[in-house]
């Protein structure tokens, strides 16, 4: 009996045809849909079925049920939505994963759909009683356990000092959190803070940060403590029975026959112990798996569920989760619990509309080409490299433990046996970005690999981590790569000493490309500045129709085109043909089914060769996973529906492409583990995690906190602003939710990278145009001495603000925090003796000597007229005029200053005995002689640097401040 759509209740027909999710709540053993403003919301005696539908990148729908289960709800209830997902799941195709989630149980995949938590409420239509109406506004308090939110007794003696609390109150929320808690669990917590202040506040409330040791001298800790009548000493956290795991005697399988289970005995798992045509049950302790044949019937299936809810009643585990799965469509974890499963053993999804005719028609014997689009057809199938192509390139081969530079016309020509190592330097959303990788050769040797590896590991270093780093093997290059090398040529053997000394103690043929000998090329790419040519075996089963080549030897040059290639692989092969072949040399094009005899001599005979394009691997959905590194040991555990935010700086994560994997490395981590970030992808791709047949030749990309390439970002909705805080993941979450960490208003977009070629030789004495602008020199203020300018000047960015006006106060947390902010950034400020030795040109050059002719114009005012700033375009007539008039009074002011009578240095002091009296207190220095200045300049600046760092920064701080 097969089930369709129709045959479903009406509430759930028509549903899981496009991307999103989906809820129904069960009324009266009815599903009723949920109104989407109104997803996220549960109540504990109901319960729910939840879809979510994901198109791929190849278009095909998945679906994944699950069921929730609140704790008031009743055991009917959950064994008919347990059924209502069976038949659900049949409607959909059946390749659906469905999931039982228990209420405060739920899997990780299942929160991530609300993030960054659910808060159930009291209630329920199920099961039979109404929903609990909320007071005024009551006194809540939440126990953050993981991504799980809790609500428990509002009572001191709840508290403890391993766990984060969440006090919400109608006028504050208070996030306590506990000594032992991780800055991990506290970063989360704050999220959850963000939630509730949201959704019961609507975002209009307090926020307080308590740490647990805090005494009641601290103004929020006193109030946070006064709310549970005083401070006193928390007792130990009690075990409860939700921290303590489940024995389990080891897995085991139940095959389901007319809703009973029998135990199936067997040494080991093994899949051949599945039988398409049953149902089964496999029992793991902390999870259980069901098991559905392909060609089991819809009643069969049912039974199977209802049986693994009578076993969760059984057993006395009905706070487990079930995760049911489909022959063919298993997860991964299912997979990973037998001791061996085919990788060939998945079902391929059903081809639909053009490509299931092609199909058809080619069992038939019919040629289909043309009614299916090939890859070399179309270049939206390529994928975007996310870089730009227009930066400088710099590339040396290793030889044992040297660098060899290559020059411009070399650095995209490479040995196998060989290893490289190269940096490329473009422009960045507001900076230079660099890549520095490691190509390694196949053929290429031990020692090589390793001294290259090492080499850019302390090129990286030595730039401060900014780069990223990336290790790269032969035939498995990203488009990253081949964008940056453009015209690259592969070709065999090698010419390093380590390779030579190979091939010699080893009696290995010496295959080294030569220009006299024979050689066969295939050429490959995308377009003029990602092409390839790769030497191949010269015979004639290395050919293939998909593609074109390019075969020299006897003093001749041959270029073959496959009957199933494009114009544009041949315009690719007419440009690798230039840099291949001898200039002036004559080529002879030959076509496939037309060869000449000399052509067939050259490759040693005809012979049968294939005709399919060669496949690679295409880029999957990215999976992020969080890695815990220690003892040679890798833990990773998956993130689901990831984010930006859910990169905590603290910790390492490795984004998962398949064809590709980025190790994302925060500002926060032990410096002592980042020499070990390589071996972590590597051993990543040696566990094959997601049992996908990770090649240990993948590309692994190391990117550090605040320099994530553009090619990284892409796979999240990025904020570059986010990446660039400083502090801990804890402090940079309660900056942005106290409102005390601004965002910018003038973000600088990300520049969009250019696929242009770029000229082999760059032109440095041209700078690459950036989208920078640059203020003229704001004119003096008012009220101050030329010498004071000139010191005020050397400490804080020019156009910044506006004098006239205050600078921003920013609090000392979020001034560190923020650095792109308009708060001043003390490590670009001028060193002091800059700022010293411009003061003191300056008042040098406004202090008149004897030689000066009264009517010759002073220093001063040549100075003023050389850096008066001119108006601009955008300048209107009125602005050109207050600056006009903003010099000439400050013209005047100068001139007044090389007229002022000069006194002692003891009479100018605020604490003198015999202060000079009428005189401009804002302009003491200018009325002191330049010998007497000079000395007290160079004494302060002894005294200055004798000063701690912190009270250096303090002291310039108060400069650009005055």
């Amino acid at each position: 009996m097969t089930f369709s759509m129709r045959d479903l209740d009406q509430a759930l027909q028509g549903c899981g045809q496009k991307s999103g999710i989906e809820i129904w709540r069960i009324e009266s053993f009815k599903p009723v849909a949920v109104p989407k403003e109104s997803h996220g919301k549960f109540f504990t005696g109901d319960s729910y079925i939840v879809l979510k539908t994901t198109a791929s990148r190849s278009g095909s729908l998945h679906h994944d049920i699950h069921y929730w289960l609140g704790k008031d709800s009743s055991q009917d209830e959950a064994g008919s939505v347990a059924v209502m997902t069976v038949e659900l799941d049949s409607a959909l195709g059946g390749r659906a994963v469905q999931y039982r989630e228990v209420q405060g149980q739920e899997t990780e995949k299942f929160l991530s759909y609300f993030k960054p938590c659910i808060i159930p409420q009291e209630g329920g239509v199920a099961s039979g009683f109404n929903h609990v109406k909320p007071e005024e506004h009551p006194t809540r308090l939440y126990i953050c356990k993981g991504k799980h939110v809790v609500r428990v007794p509002f009572a001191r003696s709840t508290l403890n000092h391993d766990d984060v609390f969440i006090l919400d109150t109608e006028s504050k929320i208070f996030q306590f959190s506990g000594s032992k808690s991780s800055i991990q669990e506290r970063a989360k917590a704050l999220e959850v803070v963000q939630y509730i202040k949201d959704t019961y506040h609507d975002g209009k409330c307090e926020i307080a940060a308590v740490e647990d040791g805090r005494m009641m001298a601290d103004a929020e800790a006193g109030e946070f403590w006064g709310l549970f009548g005083g401070f006193a000493p928390l007792p130990k956290k009690p075990a409860s029975s939700d921290d303590q795991t489940a024995e389990s005697d080891g897995i085991k399988l139940l095959s389901v026959e007319k809703g009973k289970t029998e135990p199936i005995e067997a040494e080991s798992l093994q899949k051949e112990l599945l039988d398409t045509n049953k149902c089964y049950i496999l029992d793991c302790g902390l999870e259980l798996f069901v098991w559905k044949g392909r060609s089991t019937s819809i009643d069969q299936r049912k039974s199977a569920s209802q049986a693994a809810e009578e076993f969760f009643r059984s057993s006395e585990r009905p706070k487990l989760n079930l995760v049911s799965v489909m022959e063919g469509f298993e997860t991964v974890m299912f997979r990973s619990k037998f001791d061996s499963w085919p990788a060939t053993s998945t079902v391929a999804e059903p081809q639909q509309g053009r490509g299931k005719v092609a199909a058809l028609l080619q069992r038939q014997g019919v040629n289909v080409q043309g009614l299916v689009k090939t890859s070399s057809s179309s270049s939206k199938d390529e994928p975007k490299p996310y870089i730009d192509a227009t930066g400088n390139l710099q590339v040396w081969r290793i030889n044992a433990e040297e660098k060899i530079s290559l020059d411009a016309a070399e650095q995209s020509k490479f040995y196998s046996g060989d290893c490289y190592l190269f940096q490329y330097s473009y422009p960045g959303e507001d900076r230079e970005e660099h890549l520095v990788g490691t190509w390694l050769g196949k053929q290429s040797v031990q020692e090589d690999r390793e001294s290259a590896i090492s080499m850019a590991s302390k090129m990286v270093e030595s730039m401060k981590f900014m780069p990223a780093q990336a290790r790269i093997y032969e035939g498995k290059e990203p488009i990253q790569f081949f964008v940056i090398m453009q015209s690259f040529i592969t070709f065999k053997g090698g010419v390093s000493d380590a390779f030579k000394k190979y091939i010699a103690e080893n009696e290995v043929p010496d295959t080294t490309y030569d220009a006299e000998g024979v050689a066969l090329f295939r050429v490959q790419g995308s377009g003029p500045e990602n092409m390839q040519a790769i030497q191949i075996e010269a015979v004639s089963t290395g050919l293939n129709s998909s593609h074109c080549y390019i075969l020299h030897g006897d003093s001749a040059v041959f270029t073959w085109c496959g009957n199933l290639t494009s114009s544009d692989d041949k315009e690719l092969m007419e440009r690798m043909l230039d840099l291949i072949k001898v200039p002036n040399e004559h080529t002879k094009a030959q076509k496939e089914g037309s060869e000449c005899e000399q052509f067939w001599e050259l490759l040693g005979g005809k012979s049968e060769y294939p005709s399919q394009k060669i496949k690679k691997d295409g880029e999957s959905d990215p999976h992020l996973f969080s890695c815990t590194f220690s003892n040679e040991n890798l833990k990773v555990t998956e993130i689901f529906s990831f984010t930006q935010d859910d990169l905590m700086t603290e910790d390492i994560f490795i984004l998962d492409c398949h064809t590709e994997i980025f190790v994302w490395v925060g500002q926060q981590v032990d410096p002592k583990k980042k020499p070990q970030v390589l071996s972590i992808g590597e051993k990543f791709l040696k566990h094959d995690f997601l049992l996908e047949n990770l090649a240990s030749e993948t590309p692994i990309y190391i990117v550090t906190e605040g320099n994530e390439p553009p090619f990284f970002t892409r796979f999240f909705t990025w904020d570059s602003s986010k990446s660039a805080m400083h502090g801990n993941s804890f402090q940079k979450k309660l900056a942005v939710l106290t409102n005390k960490g601004m965002p910018l208003l003038d973000k600088p977009k990300r520049r969009v990278p250019v696929y242009s070629s770029r000229s082999s030789v760059p032109d440095k004495s041209q700078p690459r145009s950036r989208s920078m602008t640059s203020s003229p020199d704001r004119a003096r203020v008012r009220g101050r001495s030329p010498a004071f300018n000139a010191l005020a000047a050397n400490f804080e960015k020019l156009g910044t603000r506006n004098q006239s006006t205050p600078p921003p106060m920013v609090s000392p947390l979020v001034r560190k925090l923020y650095p792109k902010s308009h708060a001043p950034d003390l490590t670009k400020l001028a060193p002091i003796s800059a700022a010293f030795a411009a003061r003191t040109a300056l008042f040098e050059k406004f202090r008149p000597t004897p030689q000066e002719a009264p009517n010759t114009p002073s220093s001063s005012e040549a100075t003023n007229e050389a850096e008066a700033p001119k108006p601009t375009s955008e300048t209107t007539e009125e602005e050109s005029m207050n600056n006009i008039n903003e010099d000439s009074k400050e013209d005047a002011e100068a001139e007044e200053d090389s007229s002022l009578p000069t006194f002692p240095y003891e009479r100018l002091k605020t604490d003198s005995e015999d202060p000079v009296p009428d005189i401009d207190l804002a302009r003491r220095e200018a009325y002191m002689t330049a010998a007497e200045f000079k000395e007290k300049l160079e004494m302060t600046k002894k005294e200055f640097y004798k000063l701690p760092k912190w009270k250096q920064n303090k002291l310039k701080m108060a400069v650009q401040l005055f």
